[in-house]
């Protein structure tokens, strides 16, 4: 058990503009300061939203509540703003006093921020930031990670293996594990050491 996995976090939807609106799915978000008002953020320097934000030092964080569903985290978070336009047929989004959008669906507030410092992780950039903007949008609880890992990313769906054993005379199949020693095949009479253990 890695201590790490004990941490809370939130999941937000990063957005930001530069020639096209963009966002991405970030949890790595906190208040540092309140006088300033101030908010850290790390994004991934993959990101096409770490382009956009290095450019223009602005950007916008909805933070997603209890009603966000898996759709909307899949079209933010599991793609690139490099070769996908997220805003495609999507309308559930407006566009805050910065002139960047906010999502409307799944979300509970927006903050808008100006980057004040932006520093080099390695494999992320944190970006330092005064709070511009804070909307309230409704009361509904926002998610931590660990409420989306439990109640909003699907389940596997791949079938659990199931053990059986065959007749290796006749191909009888028999659906139970383990196989009783003084079993016979109902079918060619022969006793349970003509069985094959199998994984179907």
């Amino acid at each position: 058990m890695n201590a790490m996995f004990n941490i809370s976090y939130g999941l937000y939807i990063l957005t930001a503009k530069t020639e096209k609106i963009n966002g991405c799915v970030i949890n790595a978000l906190s208040q540092v300061t309140s006088t300033p008002n101030r908010i850290m953020i790390a994004v991934n320097k993959n990101n096409f939203t770490t382009e956009q934000i290095l450019k223009t030092k602005k950007f916008n964080i909805s933070i997603l509540n209890e009603k966000a569903d898996f759709d909307l985290i899949k079209r933010f978070g599991f793609a690139s703003g490099k070769n996908t336009n997220k805003f495609e047929n999507f309308s559930n989004y407006e566009i805050a006093e910065n002139e960047i959008p906010y999502i409307t669906q799944g979300t509970n507030s927006y903050i808008s921020a100006e980057v004040v410092e932006v520093r080099d992780l390695g494999t992320h950039i944190e970006f330092l930031a005064d709070v511009t903007e804070e909307v309230v949008l409704n009361e509904i609880p926002s998610i931590t990670y660990a409420y989306y890992q439990a109640n909003i990313k699907p389940k596997n769906t791949i079938p659990q293996k199931k053990v059986v054993y065959i007749c290796s005379v006749c191909g009888y199949v028999y659906e139970s594990d383990p196989l009783p020693e003084d079993f016979v095949c109902p079918l060619c009479l022969h006793d349970a050491r003509y069985f094959v253990k199998t994984e179907v």
